[in-house]
């Protein structure tokens, strides 16, 4: 399943069009890799929100 294409207006369907991707993309994994890439996809995240706050200093 390829990643989803969002909408600008971030609507529900987006969110479902997310939320299939990531059980496409997990549901094969065993519980400790589910845990690996979701701590590794957090980490991900938290240092975007952390570069853009910086930016706006």
């Amino acid at each position: 399943m390829e990643k989803p294409i969002l909408s600008p207006d971030f609507t529900i369907e987006d969110i479902h069009k997310l939320r299939e991707y990531n059980y496409f993309v997990t549901k094969d994994m065993t519980p400790q890799e589910r845990i690996d890439y979701y701590n590794q996809k957090g980490r991900a995240f938290l240092k975007e929100i952390e570069e853009s706050r910086l930016q706006k200093v």
